[in-house]
């Protein structure tokens, strides 16, 4: 009996490492991309998150679509996701990375999070509860018996999100610029909380109780069905 009342996490075990393989497939292919192509190829490009700017002939005479199948595909959905600004980005084999530190930085966290997840999650009915699995049971206690988890939920993602948002405000409300070590620290607790809230999406399943009642939860608290109003 797993500790969510349910005989396997077979299932959430699956998922985390679903989340954390394609997130690490990516964060590794960032550095293979460029280092399988010949050095200097891929100057200093900068464009537009959300756009495709490099798929043709354009003022950086680099286009994604002349490289390698594997390389192309990289830098193709780092052109699409992200700004490939040169200031913001490393350079690998003498070519600019396909995404920036920070989307590295979350990429990073994306993968811890699906592979720790794959560790210690466990569906129990509801998104907000199967993401707080992951802390251990122990210390999760007072917070079930006391009903403040959504606050929990609530700060973790604000720990999670906060740094991220705070270095990125200010660069562009005011004429700070960030460095490369932060957008790469602030981009790894973001993915980090992204990675845990995916994985706690998919694997909270209501459906594989009898009930609520079947949910075990930290603290020996139980869900409970509201009272059926009396017409």
């Amino acid at each position: 009996m797993e500790r969510n009342g349910l005989e396997s996490r077979t299932r959430d075990q699956k998922v985390g490492l679903w989340i954390g393989g394609i997130s690490f497939f990516f964060l590794a292919s960032f550095f293979l991309a460029p280092a399988l192509v010949e050095s200097g190829t891929i100057g200093e490009l900068s464009g537009r998150a959300n756009m495709l700017d490099f798929h043709k002939e354009n003022e950086y005479n680099f286009t994604w679509t002349d490289l390698n199948i594997y390389s192309a595909s990289i830098y193709a959905f780092g052109d699409l996701n992200c700004h490939n600004k040169h200031e913001r980005s490393w350079t690998v084999n003498g070519n600019q990375m396909p995404v920036c530190v920070r989307d590295v930085g979350i990429f990073a966290g994306l993968a811890l999070g699906g592979f720790i997840y794959s560790r210690r999650g466990v569906n129990r009915w509801t998104i907000r509860d199967t993401f707080l699995s992951i802390l251990p049971d122990d210390r999760l206690q007072p917070v079930y018996r006391s009903n403040r988890r959504t606050m929990v939920f609530i700060a973790v993602g604000l720990i999670c999100v906060v740094p991220l948002a705070l270095d990125g405000f200010t660069q562009l409300l005011t004429d700070r610029e960030s460095t490369a070590f932060l957008r790469l620290v602030t981009g790894v607790p973001f993915g980090f909380g992204l990675g845990l809230f995916f994985a706690a999406a998919y694997s909270a399943r209501p459906n594989k109780f009898s009930g609520p009642g079947q949910v075990q939860l930290p603290g020996n608290v139980r869900f409970q069905r509201p009272p059926q109003e009396e017409e």
